[in-house]
């Protein structure tokens, strides 16, 4: 693997809020893929649910809603990291509207093609 999924998304240099947003819809196109297992699909969710479920792990208020962030967190990077390779790839290339392909350079011809530049004509 020469690039981690995770630093795919790291390598934005956007604001935390368009990062976030990204990371939601990639998970959203992730989760309606069929090539995704359905087993992975239950980290989310379950992400989720423990968000709203009403009794915390731990019952400190400010410690309550940290580890909330954690799970969300960890849900969803887990989930990311845990999805096929090239199905991330490539929900995250049409999210960012990158076209795959292979850098390539131009066949050497030895031709010099000379040409004038000119003014369109007016209609």
């Amino acid at each position: 693997m020469s690039q981690n999924k995770s630093d795919w998304l790291a390598t934005q240099n956007s604001g935390f809020f368009q990062d976030l947003i990204l990371r939601l819809k990639l998970i959203w196109r992730l989760m309606a893929d069929r090539r995704v297992n359905f087993l992975l699909k239950i980290l989310p969710v379950a992400s989720l649910i423990y968000l709203i479920w009403p009794i915390d792990a731990i019952s400190l208020p400010v410690i309550g809603v940290l580890d909330d962030a954690a799970v969300l967190w960890l849900g969803s990077t887990l989930f990311i990291n845990l999805c096929p390779e090239e199905v991330v790839r490539e929900h995250l290339n049409a999210l960012q509207k990158v076209i795959a392909g292979a850098w390539r350079d131009a066949p050497e011809t030895g031709e010099i093609v000379e040409a004038q530049a000119h003014e369109p004509e007016e209609e």
